[in-house]
């Protein structure tokens, strides 16, 4: 009876996949999103994963890692890994992979150690996997390189992301219609030349459309999300209500508008110009939301350095990073899937943001702030390029708000108004929108891309320091998180705790902590071994 039930317990295991993963963090668990969208695929998928060759201990646990989150993703979809090694490529596959990997946008990662005797290495690894569904191909980004930010802290994050980019990559690739996007124009809004690069970041999850409202109350209602990108003109009260009732309706908002309005040629051709506030009259609205755009110009000693020229022969210019407060780096929040592991954001002449009221419905995060050593200036006031001095004494605040997301319920700003006079397909105006979300940025240009060449650039790349900032991932994370359905976006505040060796301690204990772990195993294997012999000398001497 015995023989049967451990054969029926083996061939039970062999059929039935079960689990328990009892660590702190829960790293070897998938989250209840990815697995349902991994049993919704309905063909193979093909993991091809580069992470291979001679790799340090820290890329080995990144490799690792991603394997062993494949291997989970195994048992709820059909997925084949395979693993390349490129330095086992001949000459003519590097070639083409180096061909395919520059047609991506993808650059090979160079890692510099250096050994106790001073010798230094270089080593070329390519953290990177291509996945490939239905004809279907995308790439994965394996390694985070936020700035500012250690190797082993930068891994670390690569490992908590590991699951939301294969879930991501296989979600873009299984989309059969995707939703729609629409970029506002019609009140001076950035042209699509200056967001052509969000815009073909989101075209792998979105259908991305351009244009401008109409009388027509309900047109927006299409689509997933609207993003009105850095105006410059005054909204029209027929404008506000078919906003308005878009969101009211559950619609996703994405504003990107400044507190603050100057001349960018007269700042070019003269050095200052003057800056005042900017009205689009849309302020009764957001405050209606609980947002206030202040008309004030953000500044910090934490920003962005420009070439200047401090020669002084004209003939023979000689230029030096100086700071230039007027385009802070804005910090990251940690506790926002939007944010989360992404490097610092520039923005340029940007304002500051204050929430108004308290409304239980409605759940308020920051998710963009200046550093410490911050100043907000009230406006009217002069921006001076040739006035590069700065008063540290003048910068005494910290953390001021430039981007925040709001989730809930919002209070129409029409509640006992008449439709404006214009719109038709009126039904009944909403005064309680459903349960939605919305994000507001006090900085337009965060979205704008610089051209080269009459080709965009990426949104966030500083061409004199030649640094590339977070300001792509910061918009295209928001649409996502705005327009998440499936919950995915979720995935990116998954936290595994980084548990590092103190090296200095370990260094000068080395040999203590060798002889432990090479003597005590032994001593303990001979004190068993004789406690052993001892009892059974005594048991059998009295036999």
């Amino acid at each position: 009876m015995s023989i049967i039930f451990v054969v029926s317990v083996n061939v039970a295991v062999q059929w039935a996949f079960w689990r328990v993963d009892i660590t702190a963090d829960k790293r070897h668990s998938l989250s209840t999103a990815t697995c349902q969208l991994l049993k919704q695929t309905d063909d193979k998928i093909e993991v091809r994963l580069y992470l291979s060759g001679d790799l340090n201990s820290g890329f080995l646990k990144l490799k690792k890692a991603a394997q062993e989150t494949l291997a989970e993703m195994q048992q709820y979809a059909d997925i084949k890994i395979i693993e390349q090694d490129v330095n086992k490529f001949s000459r003519q596959e590097q070639d083409k992979f180096a061909q395919t990997l520059a047609e991506h946008a993808l650059v090979p990662t160079a890692i510099y150690e250096r050994d106790k005797q001073g010798k230094t290495s270089q080593t070329i690894v390519y953290p990177y996997a291509a996945i490939r569904y239905k004809n279907k191909e995308r790439w994965v980004v394996l390694l985070q390189n936020q700035r500012g930010v250690s190797g082993a802290e930068n891994l670390n994050k690569s490992i908590e992301n590991l699951e939301y980019n294969f879930a991501q990559t296989i979600h873009s690739l299984s989309i059969t219609k995707h939703s729609k996007v629409a970029f506002l124009e019609g009140h001076g809004e950035l042209s699509e030349q200056y967001t052509m690069d969000v815009q073909q970041a989101l075209s792998e999850w979105f259908d991305v459309y351009r244009g401008s409202i109409t009388n027509q109350a309900d047109c927006l209602n299409d689509f997933a999300a609207v993003i009105i990108a850095d105006p410059q003109l005054k909204f029209s009260e027929q404008d506000k209500y078919v906003l308005d009732q878009y969101l009211m309706g559950g619609g996703k908002l994405m504003w990107l508008i400044n507190g603050v309005q100057f001349s960018k040629d007269v700042l070019t051709q003269n050095g200052y110009t003057p800056a005042v506030a900017l009205d689009l009259n849309v302020s009764d609205m957001l405050f209606r939301y609980g947002i206030r755009v202040n008309p004030k110009l953000v500044t910090s000693l934490h920003c962005l350095s420009v070439p200047v020229d401090v020669s002084q022969n004209p003939d023979i210019p000689q230029y030096e990073p100086m700071s230039w407060v007027y385009a802070p780096l804005l910090e990251t929040s940690y506790n926002s899937a939007v944010t989360r592991n992404i490097s610092p954001v520039i923005a340029t002449f940007a304002s500051d943001i204050d929430f108004v009221g308290e409304d239980d419905n409605i759940n308020r995060t920051i998710l963009l702030a200046t550093a410490d050593y911050s100043r907000a200036i009230g406006v009217p006031a002069e921006v001076d390029l040739t006035d590069l001095s700065v008063q540290a004494d003048l910068f005494t605040n910290a953390y001021l708000p430039v981007a925040v997301s709001e989730e809930g319920s919002f209070q129409s700003l029409f509640t006992h108004r008449m439709a404006p006079e214009g719109i038709v397909n009126v039904s009944k105006t909403k005064t309680q929108s459903a349960i939605t979300k919305q994000i507001i940025v006090a900085a337009g240009n965060v979205i704008r891309n610089e051209l080269q060449q009459g080709r965009p650039l990426p949104a966030g790349y500083d061409r004199y320091s030649r640094m590339q900032f977070g300001n792509r991932d910061f918009v295209v994370n928001s649409v996502l998180w705005l327009t998440d359905d499936e919950g995915l976006i979720s995935l990116r505040q998954k936290e595994m705790p980084l548990r590092l060796l103190n090296e200095k301690a370990l260094e000068k204990k080395l040999l203590l902590y060798q002889c432990i772990s090479t003597l005590l195993p032994l001593i303990l294997l001979a004190v068993t071994a004789g406690v052993i012999l001892l009892i059974r000398k005594k048991k059998y001497s009295k036999t």
